[in-house]
């Protein structure tokens, strides 16, 4: 009788322990390839940061060393394990990939609206970055005693501080909402009509979906902003973790954690620094210290108000997103069972 009991233990070691040296194993040929990648752009002289960029091949070599140390780090966590402080540098190397990562969703955007992303180098390093950042986060957290079974939480509602500032960043996105379809309906907003609107997106490249849609009197961006609100509230409501009626098959099935989460998190980390760093030059262009060019606006008055407007969507909205998210984890996790 104290055989069987012995024999799970030992094959449950097992299954555990296969579980994080294919993490590890995973991490490591990440951190080789973005390492190789690095190394390719650096003696090419490839930009990773836009066409034209100087200092070409200093960031090719920026990605060399973090693959490099990344490389490091997750083969002295398969030999030694994820001791503490190799997990320090694991998520120190977690954050700086994350980084790295920043617009992989202005590159889904381009592809799906537009003809193409501006860089594919560029684009090709966000996608390995976004990868590196997921791998090393969970080497980061391998190794740690696997939780015993407990049954999901039920669906419940974001505290009331949660779902005030979901309501915050889905005010601040009205006005940016409202100042897009004015164009796709053609009207005038900052001293630029529908009509120059529509050719400036033709020049840009916008796709034959982006352009149909404006000659339907609708803005993709004013959709995907609707999208996003969907997503924000499905972070703080209780339907947002079990499927509706309307999917047929799945409704009353929980939705997996990472199908809201993995857009959230790409979205906060892409729109937060964005619109930060905007508003910043923003307001110092507001107080005269920068000179806001006026871009395709008939005055840098013009580009000054659509940039407000712009930038105070994007941050607010990214903020409401990264709170929403860790709400939604938060209540999403399994309980940990009662000795």
């Amino acid at each position: 009788m104290t055989t069987e009991p012995r024999m799970a233990k030992a094959s449950g070691r097992a299954r555990g322990s296969r579980g994080p040296r294919r993490t590890d194993r995973a991490a490591l040929c990440w951190a080789t390839a973005y390492a190789g990648f690095g190394l390719v752009c650096a003696l090419t002289r490839t930009p990773l940061l836009r066409s034209g960029s100087p200092g070409a091949s200093a960031s090719g070599w920026a990605v060399l060393t973090l693959g490099t140390l990344a490389a490091l780090i997750c083969a002295a966590v398969s030999r030694y394990g994820p001791r503490p402080a190799l997990r320090a540098l694991l998520w120190t190397a977690f954050g700086l990939a994350g980084l790295a990562a920043f617009g992989l969703l202005m590159d889904v955007l381009s592809l799906v609206f537009g003809q193409g992303v501006d860089s594919r180098a560029a684009a090709a390093h966000h996608a390995l970055a976004a990868a590196g950042a997921f791998l090393l986060g969970a080497t980061a957290r391998s190794g740690r005693p696997a939780p015993v079974a407990s049954a999901a939480p039920a669906p419940s509602t974001a505290p009331r501080p949660v779902r005030r500032i979901a309501w915050a960043g889905t005010a601040v996105f009205l006005p940016y909402a409202a100042m897009k379809q004015i164009w796709a309906l053609g009207g005038t907003f900052a001293g630029m009509s529908g009509a120059e609107m529509r050719v400036l997106s033709e020049r840009n490249g916008a796709s034959e979906i982006w352009l149909g849609l404006e000659s339907w009197g609708l803005d993709g961006t004013m959709l995907l902003a609707a999208l996003g609100v969907f997503l924000l509230w499905g972070l703080v409501r209780p339907w947002g973790q079990v499927f509706p009626r309307w999917t047929l098959c799945l409704r009353g099935r929980r939705v997996p954690r990472w199908l809201p989460l993995a857009p959230a998190l790409i979205g906060a980390a892409t729109l937060v620094p964005y619109g930060v760093l905007g508003l910043g030059y923003a307001a110092l262009a507001t107080v005269d210290v920068v000179t806001m060019r006026s871009g395709d606006f008939h005055s840098s008055h013009d580009a000054l108000v659509v940039t407000w407007i712009g930038m105070v969507a994007f941050a607010g909205y990214g903020c409401a997103l990264a709170v929403a998210a860790r709400s939604y984890w938060l209540r999403t996790c399994r309980p940990a069972p009662r000795p």
